[in-house]
């Protein structure tokens, strides 16, 4: 692991580089919790460790701060863990490795925990400090917030006083979010049987995709390798029938799959290859801006008789694949360029019996949840499936009148000589269950530092923006008197 604790700030980097020694992935949280608890502990600190896992550390406010309100502080512990193709890197088990490349801070071969390990690293190094002026500070640490927001859904409010949260989540410096989307998730249930099946078989995989986060990069046109794959085997089965033998796509419904892989058997070989080679060709065209390196290919593993997906429950699956919704659905009407409603299918796999697809669906507006809901239902009921929903989180309406928004807007003109954006995402983030559960005063705004391609194996964080926001923070903190 390169050293990084050399950069400034010198003490962020310093735990970023400690926790990124930690595996981190959701449902992979006990030893950061740990970890952070053993901070507060060390240092003194007033702390709470829920049986989630959740954790809450409370810094006195400095001297003369006592009468200020207090401000939370808020980001989430765990990280989405994503391997690029072809590695044998083992996330529950292994250390980041990070690595410099100019400005930016990235992990060989994985994702970094960008999001939002830099939001527990900026608040460790406040919790160790006497040198900054603030308010008396609680500083929350959420686990699984990448599989549906879970542990600010069981988060006990009763441990907060403050009603002022500054959420630490946000990936582009210079905006302030002050609403974000709420969300769901859908899993495709599709029974299927299988028999034996005659012919030539082939392996399938669509991968070269760029990937990224399903909600603030759903605008960007980016290929889903799980949608492709059905564009892939519907063109394979217009030239020839086929049986499924095996799907496996993505491993996290938020994230837009870079690489999905089948087994399929075809009753005609040669007609197969030439519908992969023509739809290869089709596919490098329609996605050469957004998805350059994309590719479909088939390699030939065999003649004869496998277990298959029968061909009439195989018909089935690229059906849905093939028709099931997916991506932008709705734009908003109040403010432009700003995403309403879409929905990522972002794992498919087949298992003893069925196909399964894993949808992360998002909405700033409920009904039109419900009615993607309905219409995704819809089209597994009209194929003898079924959608089970869970894991669902609340959006998070704007605020007309907030202070802590005019600070933060106030503080950022003073420092950097112009106007911050004032933003709605279309991502979800844990401020919706805090305003849920802290009721109309709450008041909030989510910033950070600059990241890109979170989500996915060429996620990196610029060192110089986390320096600024790190400073725009600090100054934050201080005009909160």
């Amino acid at each position: 692991m390169q050293k990084i604790s050399e950069f400034e700030p010198k003490r962020v980097f310093h735990y970023f580089e400690e926790i990124s020694r930690i595996p981190h992935g959701s449902y992979n949280t006990k030893e950061i919790s740990d970890y952070l608890a053993g901070c507060a502990k060390g240092q003194g600190l007033d702390y709470t460790q829920d049986e989630l896992g959740n954790v809450v550390i409370r810094i006195p406010a400095s001297a003369g701060y006592e009468k200020a309100a207090p401000i939370i502080l808020q980001g989430h512990m765990d990280m989405v863990c994503t391997v690029a193709p072809g590695k044998n890197i083992d996330m529950k088990k292994e250390a980041l490795k990070l690595a410099v490349d100019g400005d930016w801070l990235y992990a060989e071969d994985t994702t970094l925990g960008g999001d939002d390990g830099i939001a527990v690293a900026m608040m460790l190094a406040l919790a160790e400090s006497k040198e900054y002026a603030h308010p008396a500070l609680e500083c929350v640490f959420t686990v699984d917030e990448e599989t549906g927001l879970e542990g600010a859904e069981g988060f006990d409010e009763k441990l907060l006083k403050g009603r002022k949260m500054i959420n630490l989540d946000s990936e582009e410096e210079g905006i302030i979010t002050v609403s974000c989307a709420g969300g769901i998730t859908g899993i495709l249930h599709l029974p299927v049987a299988k028999a034996k099946a005659k012919g030539a078989k082939y392996s399938l995989k669509v991968a070269g995709l760029a990937g990224g986060h399903s909600g603030s990069d759903i605008n960007q046109e980016l290929g889903n390798a799980n949608v492709l794959m059905g564009r892939a085997l519907s063109e394979i089965a217009k030239k020839t029938e086929v049986a499924i033998a095996a799907l496996s796509g993505g491993n996290a419904d938020n994230v837009i799959c870079m690489e999905c892989c089948a087994e399929v058997v075809a009753k005609d070989g040669a007609a197969l290859e030439k519908a992969v080679k023509e739809l290869d060709a089709v596919l490098k065209n329609e996605y050469k801006t957004s998805d350059p390196g994309v590719f479909v290919k088939a390699e030939k593993a065999g003649e004869g008789e496998f277990d298959a997906v029968k061909p009439e429950d195989s018909r089935k699956m690229i059906a849905f694949l093939l028709t099931a919704p997916y991506g932008i659905q709705n734009m908003s009407m109040d403010i432009e360029g700003l995403v309403e409603t879409s929905l990522n299918i972002g794992i498919v796999g087949l298992e003893e019996g069925e196909m399964t697809a894993t949808y992360a669906l998002r909405s700033s507006v409920q009904s039109r949840m419900e009615y993607l809901q309905d219409r995704l239902s819809a089209s597994a009921e009209a194929l003898g499936g079924r959608i089970d929903y869970s894991l669902y989180y609340p959006g998070w309406e704007f605020r007309k009148d907030s202070t802590l928004r005019d600070t933060c807007v106030s503080v950022y003109e003073k420092m950097f000589g112009k106007k911050p954006l004032v933003e709605a995402i279309h991502a979800g983030l844990e401020c919706g269950f805090f305003a849920g559960k802290l009721g109309e005063d709450f008041d909030a705004v989510s910033i950070g530092p600059d990241m890109q391609s979170v989500h996915t194996p060429a996620e990196k964080l610029s060192i110089s923006s986390t320096k600024r926001t790190w400073e725009y923070l600090l100054e934050i903190l201080k005009q909160s008197k």
